[in-house]
């Protein structure tokens, strides 16, 4: 009996229109960043380069061609362990975030 771990993070790659969403979303997010960083003179704000790394991840990762589960896989926890990263810096040290 395959485990739910096995069947959402090792599944096949949905493919290229739900990564594309995820990889314009992060791009979307860091030339935001990027607008505030360099024209407006604002402070970098991490926390969205968090998620634009984490959303650029799981794009990858579901971009892959179907028989690439493993690789897929291993993209959608880097992801997630990014984002939850993300979340425990917020909660233990909200000025590394903020600043």
């Amino acid at each position: 009996m395959p485990s739910i771990i096995d069947q959402t993070l090792f599944s096949e790659p949905s493919g290229r229109p739900l990564g594309l969403v995820f990889l314009c979303g992060a791009l979307l997010l860091a030339g935001q960043q990027g607008y505030y960083v360099i024209v407006e003179g604002a402070t970098p704000f991490y926390s969205t380069l968090f998620m634009s790394v984490g959303m650029a991840l799981s794009g990858i990762a579901e971009s892959l061609p179907k028989s690439r589960r493993r690789e897929a896989g291993v993209l959608r926890l880097t992801a997630i362990t990014v984002l939850m990263s993300l979340l425990v810096i917020l909660f233990l040290t909200p000025d590394l975030i903020t600043a």
